[in-house]
């Protein structure tokens, strides 16, 4: 069934690439994806393949010229922000299209109060008075949860603890209400109280402000529990998407069966043990040709060295890339 929510969110063919010394590291390799108003979409992976670069390009937060696009979209409301001008960038960044980072303690500036980095934001993008400004960083600090929010606002970042400082990031993506919220790794390193507590939040200023969301995870658990649709990346590419119920009931390419078949059941037996995926993730320095997957895949046929499988759709939305995609067990 078609969804028929306006397309806030467009990435077509995305290439990110970085110059090193050593060569280029191909970090992102052809990834496209479609972001409805309201939706929430997931997209998980191992560390090193590609899930925070996709979002840093979409922020256009990538250093340059060590990290450039040699070809690719990412359409907001029609407009490509890779042929975008700075000025325009910075119009939308923060303001429309914000991001929450993955690590707070290193993303806040360590020299600034919580108030003073919460107000810039509003009086860059909305024109507020300092005092207006403070209002409006104090009502939402106390939205996302922040205990004693006026108090807060004098503090440095070290002085709060990660939960905190969570909290302190996401209220500053969200101050000036943007319609695209992307979360990179949002719970990292917080216990499983407040990963809670970060991810209800999440899900509640979603549904308050329609805004739409890109979660990158790591984590599966996460995923079924907050995503409508899922995007799987492996080695800079997308190798399955699916609706999230779709993919946790029929995944069909070997490295989502393995990704699922590593998270612990609580219905299983208690002394079983945990399968993991065989080898490492490729050197995107030096990539394996064919699927790139394929030395560590227990399904690889002799034509996944030769050529990478192009896009199949199997329906309702579910297309994967592999040769050999009988659904896994």
């Amino acid at each position: 069934m078609t969804d028929a929510r306006e397309l806030v969110l467009e990435v077509d063919d995305l290439c990110t690439h970085f110059q090193t010394d050593d060569g280029v590291v191909k970090a992102v390799d052809g990834v496209s994806l479609q972001l409805r108003r309201g939706e929430l979409l997931g997209i998980v992976g191992e560390s090193g393949c590609g899930k925070s670069v996709t979002g840093l390009s979409i922020m256009q937060l990538l250093p340059r010229p060590s990290a450039y696009h040699p070809r690719g979209r990412i359409l907001y409301h029609g407009q490509d922000l890779l042929r975008a001008s700075e000025q325009e960038l910075r119009a939308i960044r923060g303001n429309r299209i914000s991001i929450i980072f993955q690590d707070p303690l290193s993303s806040l500036n360590p020299y600034l109060t919580i108030g003073r980095q919460l107000t810039e934001v509003l009086e860059l993008h909305r024109g507020l008075d300092r005092r207006a400004a403070r209002e409006r960083a104090c009502a939402m600090l106390a939205r996302v949860g922040m205990a004693e929010p006026e108090s807060r606002l004098a503090a440095y970042p070290h002085e709060l603890s990660g939960g905190m400082r969570q909290r302190v990031m996401i209220a500053m993506a969200l101050l000036c209400e943007p319609e695209v919220l992307i979360a990179d790794e949002p719970t990292t390193a917080l216990d499983v109280t407040i990963q809670a507590q970060v991810l209800a939040l999440i899900r509640e200023l979603q549904r308050d402000l329609g805004t739409s969301v890109i979660l990158v995870t790591h984590d599966l658990g996460v995923i079924a529990s907050m995503a409508e649709r899922v995007l799987v990346m492996y080695a800079g590419r997308v190798v399955e998407g699916a609706d999230a119920e779709a993919l946790f009931r029929a995944r069909a390419h070997p490295y989502t069966a393995g990704l699922l078949a590593s998270i612990p059941r609580l219905d299983g037996e208690s002394n079983a043990r945990l399968r993991a995926i065989p080898g490492l993730p490729p050197d995107l320095l030096q990539p394996p040709s064919g699927c790139p997957f394929r030395p560590r895949c227990e399904r690889a046929l002799e034509l996944c060295a030769r050529e990478y499988p192009e896009r199949a759709e199997l329906g309702g939305g579910h297309h994967v890339h592999c040769h050999n995609r009988e659904p896994a067990a």
